[in-house]
């Protein structure tokens, strides 16, 4: 007898074990709104066959449907701004960058856009199609600012890793023609008003350059010029908004030079920029854990933004 109840309390335990491991897998919410980004054919294609994927982690590839999920606060205050999540442009962390800091944005009262954006090695004809997917999302969210209360004149980009270079990207070269316009919504600006990366890769050139993200957009042999064309801090001019930087010191995927370059490079041509840089928490801490240094950005982020005039 006392083996029998064992065995059920062990068979009971490991069945809520099961559905406390099914309730924490990782789904796009059906109650959030999702956006095509092209609404006709999509450039560079075909793309990657067969379904999406996205891991219990919230990791997603086989991206053949490019899209904004938008994060729509019950009483907005005016700011958007598009959310990127890095992985390397290999891959998509929703699950512990872009959803939880754009759900973090929604309680703020900030419109936040989720972007999921194409990967260059899904069988696209070229590598620039994260940066097509950045600009058109920049230029459509400009277009639904009616739609969702937004002013048009406070729509900021954030990322982190990867998306931390296609944010920065998109906001340095954001007059940079990646695609020929497909309709009128092309015609509007794709310069964010204001720009946050996060742990971001900056710079694909020496001794930066054996990140994941340089192999992906450039390939295994690129020249020198090919990596100063993508690296964000040789693209900066006067016209990229201003930028906040934050990142850890002991970064292992994305050394701190990654920030200090970009930050150095937007004071030379005149761009208020503001850098936090934490003694410790390596790379990928999305909002940060709960009592470490890094948890503390968001509310820098929010200071910065506010004290800047895009943020009520």
């Amino acid at each position: 007898m006392r083996t029998l109840i064992t065995l059920i309390i062990v068979l009971f335990m490991a069945s809520q074990y099961e559905a406390q491991t099914q309730e924490k897998k990782f789904q796009i919410s059906s109650s959030l709104e999702q956006i095509p980004l092209w609404t006709h054919t999509i450039p560079d294609g075909p793309g990657p066959q067969g379904a999406e994927r996205i891991t219990a982690k919230g990791s997603a590839t086989n991206i053949s449907k490019p899209r904004l999920i938008v994060h729509q606060p019950s009483h907005p205050n005016g700011t958007a701004i598009l959310v990127i999540s890095g992985g390397g442009y290999a891959h998509i962390e929703l699950g512990k960058e872009s959803t939880p800091a754009a759900n973090w944005f929604q309680s703020e009262g900030v419109t936040a856009f989720e972007l999921i954006y194409r990967l260059p090695s899904e069988n696209w004809k070229n590598n620039n199609v994260p940066f097509e997917d950045a600009q058109r999302a920049m230029r459509l969210i400009r277009s639904l600012a009616n739609k969702y209360n937004i002013d048009v004149n406070k729509i900021g980009i954030l990322g982190f890793s990867a998306g931390g270079h296609l944010a920065g990207f998109t906001a340095a070269q954001h007059n940079k023609k990646f695609y020929k316009p497909v309709d009128e919504i092309d015609s509007l600006s794709a310069r964010p008003d204001f720009a946050g990366l996060i742990y971001p890769v900056i710079s694909m050139l020496p001794p930066n350059d054996n990140t994941h993200s340089r192999k992906s957009i450039l390939g295994e042999y690129p020249s020198l010029s090919e990596e100063a064309a993508f690296s964000v801090e040789k693209q900066v001019n006067s016209s990229m908004p201003v930028t906040f930087l934050a990142q850890a010191m002991d970064d292992p995927i994305s050394p701190v030079d990654n920030s200090e370059l970009l930050y150095s490079a937007l004071k030379q041509v005149n761009v208020r920029a503001e850098m936090h840089l934490f003694q410790t928490d390596g790379h990928g801490w999305g909002l940060g854990k709960k009592g470490t240094p890094t948890a503390t950005w968001p509310e820098l982020f929010k200071t910065w933004v506010t004290n800047n005039g895009f943020w009520k």
